[in-house]
């Protein structure tokens, strides 16, 4: 395995007392396999900023591993924004995930609310800022952005997000490799070299998966549907079915030259570390 492929995990927030007091045994867990980095999200509108920077800041007192906290524009203006940044800077975080962010549910225009309208402008505002200080992630959206116009616009505007000065990209979690190969074909073809991890969620639950692949506009195979439909009542084997469906999709990835792959943890251990057990994924020493 190429030494350069690296993995990382995201989390969120606790949003509840019981959450905030099981996050520290679950990352933990995750440490324990030394990934690259751990992400940090925050809600709609920049509702948990404060969130994010306490969870970033506890990961790497209790860890050791490097966090990424996730800043979005929506909502925000240039003096909040550069408070954030100077902030994350402050407590030693070397790692930006730039994101738009998720429009406010009447929100008539895919133009975010604020003085920074596309994820693009984030970009450019922090390298205006910061110089080379933060390494910035950004989105891709091998599937098209879920509120995206159509593919080409929706390519355009990656291809804005990579000339601004992103360092990276992390995909939208997707369950069609061919998605994902495409998507880099397109990269190549307009000569955009930035690595483009994938992102990758692993299957726990039936009636979960569909939700999060309807809400971000990723596209669950019929197959794979009906399967896990007929088996939301057997726990045990829906999870058996789950682990080997993602498990050769990352394979896959990784064999077809995916850089790494990002897990969207959603907040717990075991089925992101059966899947990295699965994956036999390497433990840097």
């Amino acid at each position: 395995m190429a030494q350069t492929q690296s993995f990382s995990f995201e989390l969120f927030p606790p949003r509840t007392p019981e959450g905030v007091a099981k996050l520290p045994a679950i990352v933990a867990q995750l440490a324990a396999v030394k990934p690259k980095y751990f992400s940090v999200t925050h809600g709609a509108g920049g509702s948990t900023q404060d969130g994010t920077y306490d969870t970033v800041v506890k990961v790497v007192e209790h860890t050791g591993v490097e966090a990424a906290p996730h800043l979005t524009c929506v909502g925000s203006t240039r003096a909040n924004i550069a408070a954030l940044l100077q902030r994350y800077r402050d407590a030693g975080v070397k790692r930006i995930v730039a994101l738009r962010g998720d429009l406010p549910a009447t929100a008539m225009s895919p133009s975010a609310p604020g003085e920074f309208h596309y994820a693009n402008e984030l970009v450019g505002f922090i390298r205006e800022t910061h110089g080379d200080a933060f390494e910035i992630e950004v989105a891709a959206y091998p599937e098209m952005h879920p509120q995206g116009s159509g593919p080409i616009v929706d390519f355009e505007h990656f291809r804005r997000k990579v000339e601004a000065g992103a360092d990276a990209a992390i995909t939208q979690l997707f369950y069609n490799a061919d998605s994902y190969f495409d998507f880099i074909e397109r990269c190549a073809k307009a000569k955009l070299t930035i690595p483009v991890i994938a992102g990758v969620m692993p299957i726990t639950g039936f009636q979960n998966i569909v939700r999060f692949c309807t809400s971000c506009g990723a596209d669950l195979p019929r197959w794979i549907r009906l399967r896990l439909e007929e088996l939301q009542d057997d726990k045990p084997a829906l999870l058996d079915f789950g682990l080997d469906v993602v498990t050769r999709l990352c394979e896959t990835l990784l064999k077809g030259g995916a850089p790494g792959l990002h897990f969207y943890t959603i907040n717990q251990a075991e089925p992101t570390l059966r899947l990295w057990k699965n994956l036999a994924l390497p433990v840097p020493v």
